[in-house]
């Protein structure tokens, strides 16, 4: 399970993703996300889940890595889907004891389940498409104007690349841990719930002491660096909107206008 996260991990490739513009993605992301939020529609909800799949196959990424992306949150997933179904309201398919199987929970189950599902590919769509470096730069060009009010946006967008960055390293190094445990005769499948905790503090200690010691090596390496915040900081390449950008924040206003029309074809009933 450890190796099936994939948060803030970045494929190198040469597809119309990856050569947008940060920003027009992030853009993206978040009108997606609203969307898929809004959706009332059976059409609607067509559109959006042929579009997402049109973007993984556009992005050149293969599929099994979208789908180990989203292996994690399948959990998640399955018991929203289940809660839906037992707390439903509407016509009775099936009865035992304090369980109430319905039709209107069982739609209502599978669009919710939908929702989650999309979320997860649009993210990881962006994470593996664009650098972390990127990101970075496009989250703080976005959050410029909150500057005026005394919001240092560039320490902000320092956090969370940072963050991003050594998820995936903070997850290998656990990968670690518990294969050295298990060298050790550590077994985490068999015994009691309480057994089986006992086995976190080996893997805990060593890996809280491996993040505060790269922590400071990072610190360290910064401030080597003769790093001040943003205070007369320069890039090496600025962000420029090119053709193929504003191609994309045009066919956003047209995908917008298109939702706003599609949400009034074969309303659903509001979900729970």
């Amino acid at each position: 399970m450890i190796n099936d996260i994939m948060i803030g991990q970045y494929f190198p490739g040469t597809s119309i993703l990856h050569k947008i513009d940060a920003r027009v993605k992030m853009l993206f992301l978040v009108v997606a996300i609203v969307a898929i939020f809004l959706c009332n529609s059976v059409v609607n909800y067509i559109v959006l889940s042929t579009f997402v799949t049109l973007l993984l196959f556009i992005s050149h990424i293969p599929m099994r890595l979208y789908m180990k992306a989203s292996r994690p949150m399948l959990i998640l997933i399955f018991f929203t889907f289940l809660i839906h179904i037992c707390t439903g309201t509407g016509k009775v398919l099936w009865q035992f004891w304090f369980l109430n199987i319905t039709k209107e929970g069982i739609v209502d189950g599978f669009l919710v389940g939908l929702r989650l599902f999309l979320l997860v590919q649009l993210t990881s769509l962006l994470t593996f498409t664009t650098p972390p470096l990127e990101l970075t730069t496009a989250l703080e060009r976005i959050l410029e104007p909150f500057k005026k009010i005394g919001i240092p946006t560039h320490e902000f967008a320092m956090i969370m690349t940072i963050a991003l960055r050594f998820i995936p390293t903070l997850l290998t190094e656990t990968d670690k841990i518990i294969k050295a445990q298990k060298s050790r005769g550590a077994d985490f499948t068999t015994g009691s719930i309480g057994k089986r905790l006992g086995y976190i503090m080996p893997i805990l200690v060593p890996l809280f002491v491996s993040a505060f010691r790269r922590a400071d090596e990072l610190a360290i390496a910064m401030e080597a660096r003769c790093y001040h915040g943003d205070s007369g900081r320069t890039r090496l390449r600025e962000m420029h909107l090119a053709q193929r950008d504003y191609g994309s924040l045009a066919l956003l206003v047209f995908l917008t206008a298109l939702f706003v029309i599609g949400n009034n074809i074969l309303p659903l009933p509001p979900l729970m």
